[in-house]
């Protein structure tokens, strides 16, 4: 199962993405229009299926139990357009609610969009698969005090990109205990 983060700042230009392969097993999503062909067809045309029904990630046989979701390639663009298009939502939920924590704001198919926006409107975007809102908000919280040790180094200005090897090893590392 995948996590794909987003850090944006307030002009929503991208500063920092991260894609985190849970080592969860991801669930099993068939189709809609699957289901109402019979089994000879859907073997048959199960790449015309898959972009029927709007799936944006491939999947791949695993070692372990069930199928693991593929991100790259074309998917890349998806997950890239799903985070853009979620962002006036963002906005929308914004007006009416003043929390920090905005939970699920958006969705586009298996795709569920999460926000977190900072008192200086920096919004960080969560794309995942599966409902687990305390370990979202906990990761958010992790990443903003992350963010904020980053903003502290004389270093690095201000709503520039993050290239900061540690910044990404400690995101990884709060990425994989959490999501």
């Amino acid at each position: 199962m995948s996590h794909h983060l987003f850090l944006l700042s307030p002009s929503d230009t991208p500063l920092y993405s991260l894609t985190h392969q849970s080592l969860k097993p991801a669930q099993t999503v068939t189709s809609p229009l699957a289901a109402n062909l019979p089994t000879w067809s859907t073997s048959a045309f199960a790449g015309t299926l898959t972009a029927l029904s709007g799936a944006s990630s491939a999947t791949q046989p695993s070692t372990g139990s069930g199928p693991t979701r593929v991100g790259g390639g074309q998917d890349r663009h998806v997950i890239q357009m799903i985070a853009n298009a979620s962002l006036d939502a963002i906005e929308d939920v914004m007006r009416k609610d003043s929390a920090m924590y905005l939970k699920a704001v958006d969705k586009f198919n298996d795709w569920t969009v999460s926000a977190f926006v900072t008192p200086g409107n920096m919004k960080f975007l969560l794309l995942h698969e599966s409902k687990n809102d305390e370990g979202i908000r906990t990761f958010f919280m992790d990443v903003w005090e992350l963010y904020v040790k980053t903003l502290a180094n004389p270093f690095h200005s201000a709503h520039t990109p993050i290239r900061s090897a540690v910044f990404d090893a400690r995101v990884r590392a709060s990425a994989k205990k959490y999501l």
